[in-house]
């Protein structure tokens, strides 16, 4: 008989800091879609003092600290769970305490494309894709000589 999940989620302190710094160490670097490398821990504390969402939680499981929601300023969610944890039942968990605890009228979420889990993930939970972004930094540029 497998553990009963006991799931909640607790505004973020200055104490999370470095749980949420090894949760993002983590992170496989192919789906990230916000930072092309990692940052450093002096970058990671500066962006956590800017508090940079409307809502940011850890996820607890009991007592024991198991991933991180958030939900930016422009109504968009993110939820990163610590490996070792079923992903699929603590996302789910995590995606209705959210939605829940801050209602809004309409939710995004930005994924990788390459991530297709998460991608299935938030489509069984009634998410519709809406659009495709792509980038293109100076360094990419191709500029044609002209003789």
């Amino acid at each position: 008989m497998s553990k009963q999940l006991k799931i909640r989620l607790s505004a973020v302190k200055k104490s999370d800091l470095k749980f949420l710094y090894r949760l993002l160490r983590e992170r496989e670097p192919i789906f990230n879609i916000s930072h092309k490398k990692m940052p450093s821990y002096t970058q990671h504390r500066k962006f956590f003092i800017s508090k940079p969402y409307s809502h940011w939680y850890v996820i607890y499981d009991g007592n024991k600290k198991i991933g991180t929601a958030y939900l930016s300023k422009q109504n968009e969610i993110g939820i990163h769970i610590k490996k070792g944890f079923p992903p699929e039942k603590i996302r789910s968990a995590a995606l209705i305490a959210l939605i829940k605890q801050n209602p809004r009228e309409r939710y995004l979420v930005n994924i990788n494309p390459r991530n297709d889990k998460t991608i299935d993930f938030y489509k069984k939970n009634g998410f519709r894709l809406i659009q495709y972004t792509f980038e293109l930094l100076e360094s990419d540029l191709i500029v044609e000589k002209s003789n």
